[in-house]
């Protein structure tokens, strides 16, 4: 039983656990999104660009990253994936807890799917539109650089939110197994000691979070937007 002293609105330790808890949960989210960007969106132009009738078709080169490296990837779940990847973390950055550990399992696991979001959003840029660049005597960079990535902008800004947004509900799970942030909050409070109130506080939390970030890509998205 659960007096009401123990509860999350009468404990000032359990009130003063939330700001860190906030601030390691926006670290992982943070630290990983940005790598997944810097890593996903060339693998997601190099996946359009090898593709069947691509501006530099390659079908082994395609097969190995779409079927094996991003496919397989994608297809463990998040779950098993941190825990197998506690080795190579620990390897990496000197430890397997903390924010900045899971960081590295968050963004191995995000890079492929916001890969195929570049690539799905690559897709829907008119063919006319590189044949004109082509036309104009622009080499496969330029055409990438200067027609691809512009005119794809406004689908590139909705998965990097997407991403995002998905990278906030996997840093709950990596709290589970040392990671921090609101995820371990939720465990230790809000599940071990069975207070409900502590859940429920940062389910609302991590809500506010994942709103601003969507209302955040959407402006974004309308602002590139010059269709």
């Amino acid at each position: 039983m659960i007096l009401l002293e123990d509860t999350w609105f009468n404990n000032p330790a359990l009130q003063k656990a939330l700001l860190p808890a906030v601030y390691e949960t926006l670290i992982m989210v943070g630290l990983s999104s940005l790598v997944t960007v810097i890593i996903g969106l060339p693998l997601g132009v190099v996946l359009y660009v090898t593709q069947k009738g691509g501006l530099g078709e390659s079908r082994g080169v395609n097969f190995v990253l779409s079927s094996i490296v991003v496919n397989i990837t994608r297809s463990i779940p998040y779950a098993i994936l941190m825990v197998a990847l506690i080795p190579f973390t620990r390897w990496l950055v000197g430890t397997s807890l903390g924010p900045l550990a899971a960081s590295v399992s968050l963004a191995i696991a995000a890079i492929p799917f916001f890969a195929r979001l570049v690539e799905t959003a690559l897709r829907e840029v008119s063919p006319g539109k590189l044949d004109a660049a082509h036309a104009m005597g622009s080499t496969r960079m330029q055409s990438v650089a200067k027609v691809l990535i512009p005119e794809a902008m406004p689908g590139l800004i909705a998965g990097v939110t997407t991403t995002v947004v998905t990278i906030i509900g996997y840093s709950a799970m990596a709290g589970l197994v040392g990671g921090g942030g609101l995820g371990r909050l939720a465990y230790n409070y809000g599940y071990q000691r069975y207070q409900s109130d502590v859940m429920v506080i940062t389910v609302i939390v991590i809500v506010i979070i994942v709103q601003a970030v969507q209302w955040s890509g959407d402006w974004f998205t309308r602002r590139v937007d010059h269709r």
